[in-house]
């Protein structure tokens, strides 16, 4: 059994990307995983105001917000999904402002799983990998993270409109294989 968390960054609940985390969850809770979601809408994360406490001084972001409290679950978890709406070929606002708020712990987010889920309106996937090597660029500051999938939901805009298409199938699959 492993530890699933999932990072839905879609300001749209029941939208598309968080749509396809509904069905990797399905998928990892019936294969007999420990899964859970943070819709990161619900949460109040503030931006990193790089007042370098944490990294000069080693002391804890001085902030009181969720990121505390979600960063614990980072480093608890064996699988972290990073799922992300597309704009203007990269993640969401709300899926940067997490990433940025890891910088106080990083270093200690180890030898971790990841998968990808990415929508877009553009049904081009070579524009997509663009988000992706956004994503890598979190990945390459942390210690032996391994990428083990993408699911590309492309093509959808509206909410809705992922249901029947292949990125569905994909995500159920990708989670009852972490």
């Amino acid at each position: 059994m492993k530890k699933i968390l999932i990072l839905s960054s879609s300001p749209r609940r029941g939208g598309n990307s968080d749509t396809l985390c509904d069905e990797f969850l399905r998928g990892a809770t019936e294969a007999g995983n420990e899964a859970e979601k943070i819709f990161l809408r619900d949460k109040n994360i503030n931006y990193c105001t790089g007042c370098s406490v944490c990294s000069m001084y080693g002391k804890p972001c001085p902030q009181k917000d969720d990121m505390s409290e979600i960063i614990e679950k980072m480093l608890a978890a064996d699988v972290i999904v990073m799922a992300t709406p597309v704009y203007f070929y990269t993640m969401s606002a709300q899926m940067k402002t997490l990433i940025d708020r890891c910088c106080a712990r990083y270093t200690e987010i180890k030898n971790k799983d990841f998968f990808f889920i990415i929508t877009a309106a553009e049904d081009d996937k070579e524009k997509m990998l663009r988000t992706v090597d956004t994503f890598q660029g979190f990945l390459d500051c942390l210690e032996n993270p391994v990428i083990k999938g993408t699911v590309f939901g492309l093509g959808v805009w509206n909410i809705g409109e992922i249901k029947g298409n292949a990125a569905m199938q994909e995500a159920y699959e990708m989670g009852k294989n972490v």
